[in-house]
């Protein structure tokens, strides 16, 4: 079953990126729903980092205590200091990472949570446009990357970061010129950083997107296999994945460049303020304007530094690819977004089709000013030859499309501006594409009816047909899938027509809806559905003309045209297009002139 939803605003084939300041904004929001762990994660880890301050600037303090001739008694004294210090900061960063890494976990929980929310929400128009690769590939690698930053990369940056500072800071204390020469020999990670920053997240957001586009190419591959093979494609489909396989690689190939650059940059530019600092400080010792300890510790500072500025160089790649990620994940939301959805009720069942032109994406017209009038309780049934733009029509009916001209009404309201709880209670669409869900028989249809008790679920489905559910093993509590039971195909589609029953709509669209049922099968399903929906819309999108016949109208669409409307009989009179499609479906010749 398939609930007629807003359309979206994107009019790109792939779903949209969220630009930087929504990024932000999330990442802020994200913090903020679990503050005092963040909070407690910067306090621990400023603590482990000013413990971990203490043992060179003691050890400069042995020496200058060395030098003043101190007895061994004082030196095994500031020794001590330094081990208790050393295991206080390991215990402390141990605590900071665990707190770390709770807060990653809960945050990258309520990220997987707000991803499966959006992902139902999408227009299935906007799923179509971009794929199932796109979706797919940002459920997966993004929000694994963003997983990974979150439990790892992270924390241990956040760590660096604070270490950073600290040390920079003890380094101005002992002495501010010392100070400022170990910033100046920081400038070339400023700059190789910035270039690489400058670049990165264009590098990585193409990346992600050729991944996406990789894996759409592959899943249509995987899923038309047998076509593929009938009509000997294989080469063809070779060729195509081959390429965008190429365009993977390439995109790769950049990220990979921009790291070539930015390691050995980085490594060299770690060395440059530790020999400043022994410069500077060697001549301000000959000069007496320092101690010899005050020189040592701020060596040992600035070397110390490069393991902190090394953990963010390691993990920088990470950064930036899971910012990408993020802005991938976090652009799911706009497009989830209906563009004008409206609280106001429909006056009525009544649903009008007024001068509507449909285009997919920027290709021609495919409607071309369709005018209809659907009544209250009609069962209006939609013919005509493939191509000839009735499911375009059944889609826009249903709220999964938007006309760029004219208007589809109901109750006097645009379809596509009700919002997604309206829509379902008044039009509901049921196409041949069906799905069963992992979980059990009672899941699959409490997706239409989330409160629905065990007797109305048994009802739904002997209205359809499905006697098969009570032999099942376990009844309603059968497991179905790859581990429980496995509906063939005429069972997976009566599912889908139970939760029509379940979900209860005024309007019910029918696109070839039991295509895949046996005629036996299909016909006690029609006569089943008839009975529970009398009363109300039925639309029918049909190939097989003896659903026409009991109708009330037949609307007659020929190359994105309403050509004919009437009742069987009277376009059958007529002889137009509906009779010669008649006569051809029985096999009749046409009259002789």
């Amino acid at each position: 079953m398939t609930a007629g939803s807003p359309s979206a605003a994107p009019t790109a084939r792939a779903l949209p990126v969220a630009e930087p300041s929504r990024t932000h904004r999330a990442a802020l929001r994200l913090i903020r729903q679990d503050g005092r762990a963040f909070t407690a994660m910067i306090g621990l880890n400023a603590l482990a980092a000013g413990a971990g301050l203490v043992g060179p600037w003691l050890l400069g303090r042995i020496i200058d205590e060395v030098g003043a001739g101190a007895p061994v008694a004082s030196v095994d004294r500031l020794a001590l200091i330094i081990l208790v210090f050393a295991l206080v900061q390991l215990v402390l960063a141990r605590y900071a990472g665990y707190v770390g890494h709770r807060f990653g976990e809960r945050t990258l929980a309520r990220i997987r949570e707000q991803f499966a929310d959006r992902a139902l929400a999408l227009p299935a128009a906007v799923v179509e446009r971009a794929g199932t690769g796109d979706l797919m590939t940002r459920g997966t690698s993004d929000v694994a990357a963003v997983g990974a930053t979150l439990r790892d990369a992270g924390p241990q940056v956040l760590i660096a970061a604070v270490q950073a500072v600290f040390i920079l800071g003890a380094v101005f204390a002992l002495d501010p010129l010392l100070g400022g020469c170990g910033v100046l020999g920081l400038l070339g990670i400023w700059f190789a950083a910035r270039w690489y920053l400058r670049r990165a997240l264009t590098a990585y957001l193409a990346e992600g997107a050729a991944n996406s586009a990789l894996a759409e190419q592959l899943a249509a591959t995987a899923a038309g296999a047998r076509t593929v093979e009938a009509l000997g494609l294989q080469q063809h489909r070779m060729a195509v994945c081959g390429k965008q396989i190429e365009e993977c690689r390439a995109t790769r190939d950049r990220t990979l460049f921009l790291r070539s650059v930015l390691f050995p940059a980085m490594n060299i530019s770690y060395v440059v303020p530790v020999a400043g600092v022994l410069l500077i400080g060697g001549l301000l010792y000959d000069h007496g304007t320092i101690s010899l300890g005050a020189v040592v510790a701020s060596a040992l500072y600035l070397r110390q530094l490069s393991q902190p500025l090394d953990i963010m160089l390691q993990q920088m790649e990470q950064l930036q690819s899971s910012r990408a990620s993020f802005a991938r994940i976090e652009g799911l939301g706009a497009a989830a977004q209906a563009p004008a959805a409206t609280a106001a009720a429909p006056a009525g069942h009544r649903i009008e089709v007024a001068g509507v032109h449909y285009a997919y994406g920027a290709g021609g017209d495919v409607l071309h000013g369709v005018d209809l009038t659907v009544r209250p309780g009609e069962r209006l049934v939609i013919v005509g030859p493939s191509g000839a733009g009735k499911t375009t029509l059944g889609r826009l009916l249903a709220g999964t499309g938007r006309p760029h001209t004219g208007s589809v009404t109901v109750g006097r309201i645009p379809v596509a501006d009700l919002d997604p709880g309206q829509l379902r209670r008044h039009v509901v669409l049921v196409t041949q594409e069906h799905h069963v869900f992992l979980g059990t028989v009672r899941d699959n249809l409490r997706i239409a009816s989330a409160h629905a008790t065990d007797t109305e679920l048994r009802a739904a489905l002997a209205a359809v047909g499905a006697g098969w559910a009570d032999e099942l093993p376990d009844g309603l509590d059968t497991d179905l899938g790859h581990e429980g039971h496995r509906p063939d195909g005429s069972q997976a589609q009566q599912l889908a027509l139970a939760r029509v029953v379940l979900a209860d709509p005024h309007t019910l669209i029918l696109d070839e809806a039991t295509a895949l049922l046996d005629p036996r099968t299909a016909r006690h399903a029609e006569r089943a559905l008839a009975a529970v929906l009398e009363g109300r819309t039925v639309i029918a999108i049909a190939h097989r003309l003896q659903t026409a016949y009991d109708a009330d109208r037949v609307a007659v669409m020929e190359d994105g045209r309403l050509t004919e409307l009437g009742t069987h009989d009277d376009l059958v009179a007529a002889d137009g297009a509906y009779a010669a499609l008649w006569r051809s479906w029985h096999g009749e010749r046409p009259p002789a002139p």
